[in-house]
């Protein structure tokens, strides 16, 4: 068992095991492809990432714009455009490509984080971060693997999940801040995850090596992280992959 293993074991062998819950249920309205509801209607992706191109604006295009802000702006969109115009606008919209128009590119994006948002029932999901993933890898018990080209994403997909299975999903959430902060100087209110962090991760070499591993070329299936209605943390199916046929890995939460 490797060290990281061990000590997260350790750590939580004296903790309560946590009330069983529910199955995670897919909304209804998400049976097929990603899809987002807003105005009565069910947009595909495409259709939302149109939607929002309407409103967008620089201002919008930040780093810390949160899921309800876009949602609040796809409601503003839709309002403005009706189902009508709303037809007009993906299919022309349909025809920019995101590479020549970032704007477009970033509105897709968008798009695909409120669908993902919507994922299940009486929660809310969003992407896992890069250092949740890490920290997630490290405690897998992964070890490095010679030759980036040979690496399979599909099992760096499992250890991830492996790993996140070792400690209850809030922990991994403060964890996963610890990491981003220490590996990305992304600031963690309160240091909350620097304790988790050094206990469970003092090889800083080896987190680095999966830190990076993560934020790579490497298209890894990450898992969601939801947060239900009662405020509890879960970790979530591997949605499909989002434009570019990536997944996102975002170095902070996005709700």
């Amino acid at each position: 068992m490797s060290t990281p293993t061990t000590h997260t074991a350790s750590l939580f062998a004296h903790v309560p095991a946590a009330r069983p819950h529910g199955a995670l249920v897919r909304r209804a309205g998400g049976a097929g492809p990603l899809s987002v509801p807003v105005a009565g209607m069910e947009l595909c992706r495409e259709e939302t990432a149109a939607a929002l191109f309407e409103v967008y604006s620089d201002e919008h295009a930040v780093p810390g714009v949160t899921t309800d802000t876009l949602y609040a702006l796809l409601g503003t969109a839709m309002s403005e455009l009706g189902p009508g115009g709303l037809v007009e606008t993906a299919d022309a919209f349909s025809g920019l490509d995101s590479v020549e128009f970032p704007e477009v590119g970033v509105c897709r994006w968008y798009a695909y984080r409120l669908a993902l948002s919507f994922w299940y029932e009486d929660a809310r999901s969003r992407p896992m971060t890069a250092g949740e993933a890490a920290a997630a890898l490290a405690l897998s018990g992964y070890a490095r693997i010679p030759g980036a080209g040979r690496i399979d994403p599909r099992m760096l997909a499992r250890q991830v999940r492996e790993g996140a299975a070792r400690l209850p999903a809030a922990a991994l959430v403060q964890l996963g801040r610890a990491v981003s902060a220490d590996l990305a100087h992304i600031p963690d209110p309160g240091d909350s995850g620097t304790w988790l962090y050094r206990r469970l991760l003092p090889d800083r070499q080896h987190i680095r090596r999966c830190f990076d591993l993560i934020r790579s070329n490497v298209p890894v299936p990450l898992p969601l992280v939801v947060r239900t209605d009662d405020g509890t943390y879960r970790i979530g199916a591997a949605p499909p992959p989002g434009p570019g046929n990536r997944w996102a890995r975002p170095l902070a939460a996005q709700w």
